[in-house]
């Protein structure tokens, strides 16, 4: 509220919590608003009164309120309800809201790459055997992903931005869309700069293969049980973040997309049409679509899941993989997150060598002589309690059991194989590398 001299008055704060749950329940009522709008009211302080906030982005559909339509000319709210041209108008509008499906007439279905169109008619077996695409030729299944629309404006037809980003040579999407770019960024051990960068401009479905890559590369994958399932929580994070970072992003705004691999976290940032600002929390949280077509395309072919979705399992398995728990700050620049502990970018290797006493300075380890860098998965705790489990003979099956590890393959590939490598370990008796009878002792 504001006095007649235009000062901030503030609300009183003892009605703070009643004026949001008066307004959530009123902006939720349908008898009211139709759809309903998830909009957040936020308090803040300013002089020492208390002000409510609350962000009103533009909507992607037409909202009525009271079952009227309203549309904004100058300062006035303009009921166009009964103006049947009007309305029509509006309803186009909103139609090419959404910035990734903008027209382009001149193009035809064969400016596109068919080689990405059929990986992606391939990539549906994931969600099924035999989906409808299998059947479809390309500019049929261009139609049935709605990714060939009518412009409302010109009445033409023609391919949409969507189209190009997800199956457009890299020329065709940079005369498009020039600011299109994702920022790779590996930073750990040099924190001025980086250790390891990839500059990414391609299709989305390459981009995401690229990323995915990317984070494998420098993450390492500790062993990780789901319930008696063992999975890769690593993996499962990745597509989580690099789905959302390519699906959900503002293409209209050239502000350049960021995936980054810090030692304690991985955070990414994209340009986004907020529908709040601050911390989402996955208990109160409802999801909104940014760009509904590409997350369609990415959820047929296995890169996603439904909307909503990759918050709870990127909650879950982050606590799988770090211990941590990810945030996800909603505003004009989506960041998300995703706490790290020392193992995870952990590496044996000359750079950080492993003491006689054991690991040192988290999972790091090497002999000298200059052996090329290998990666133990296994957190630093665990390795040094392993290595001093190892002062006496010791079988694999004891040290499997000891760090409660199941998988024979993951055991031998990601723990064992690199601590005889480096020296930590050595066989004993009967000096046979496959022998059930083998057993390790420490070097």
């Amino acid at each position: 509220m504001k006095s007649s001299d235009g000062s901030i008055i503030g609300v009183q704060p003892d009605k703070i919590e009643n004026m949001k749950k008066d307004f959530v329940n009123t902006v939720n009522n349908g008898n009211k608003i139709n759809p309903p709008l998830y909009l957040i009211p936020e308090p803040y302080d300013i002089d020492g009164r208390t002000i409510i906030h609350i962000h009103v982005p533009e909507s992607l559909s037409v909202i009525r309120c009271g079952g009227r339509i309203f549309d904004r000319n100058n300062d006035s709210d303009i009921d166009i309800t009964d103006n049947q041209h009007l309305v029509y108008q509006l309803y186009a509008r909103k139609q090419n809201t959404y910035y990734v499906n903008t027209v382009f007439p001149a193009l035809k279905v064969s400016d596109l790459r068919s080689d990405l169109i059929e990986r992606a008619r391939r990539m549906t077996r994931v969600r099924t055997e035999h989906h409808p695409w299998m059947d479809m030729n390309d500019e049929e299944l261009l139609r049935s992903a709605k990714l060939i629309l009518t412009d409302p404006e010109t009445g033409k037809e023609g391919l949409t931005l969507a189209s190009i980003l997800l199956f457009g040579s890299d020329n065709l999407i940079v005369s498009i869309l020039a600011h299109h770019k994702t920022d790779a960024i590996f930073r750990v051990f040099n924190t001025d700069r980086y250790d390891d960068r990839d500059v990414i401009v391609t299709n989305l479905l390459d981009s995401y293969d690229r990323l995915m890559a990317f984070g494998r590369k420098h993450l390492n994958d500790m062993f990780s049980m789901d319930g008696i399932v063992s999975i890769s929580a690593r993996d499962k994070i990745l597509r989580e973040i690099v789905s959302n970072l390519l699906a959900h992003r503002d293409y209209s705004n050239a502000y350049v997309a960021k995936f980054i691999i810090e030692k304690d976290r991985i955070y990414t940032e994209n340009a986004n049409r907020s529908h709040g600002f601050g911390a989402l929390n996955v208990k109160a949280f409802s999801p909104y679509p940014k760009n509904p077509v590409i997350s369609s395309v990415f959820r047929e072919i296995g890169l996603a899941d439904e909307l909503g979705s990759g918050m709870k399992n990127t909650y879950k398995y982050t606590a799988l993989y770090s211990g941590g728990v990810p945030e996800f700050i909603e505003g004009d620049v989506f960041r998300m997150i995703i706490p790290l502990n020392e193992a995870a970018t952990a590496t044996v290797g000359a750079e950080n060598p492993i003491s006689s006493d054991g690991v040192s300075d988290g999972v790091s380890g090497g002999a000298s002589g200059g052996v090329s860098p290998l990666t133990i998965k296994l957190d630093a705790d665990k390795a040094n309690a392993l290595i001093a489990f190892c002062t006496e003979e010791r079988t694999k099956s004891e040290m499997m059991e000891f760090c409660a590890i199941r998988s024979d393959y993951y055991f031998r590939e990601n723990i064992l194989k690199p601590l005889l490598q480096q020296g930590i370990l050595k066989r004993t008796v009967p000096d046979k590398p496959n022998s059930p009878k083998q057993k390790y002792i420490k070097a």
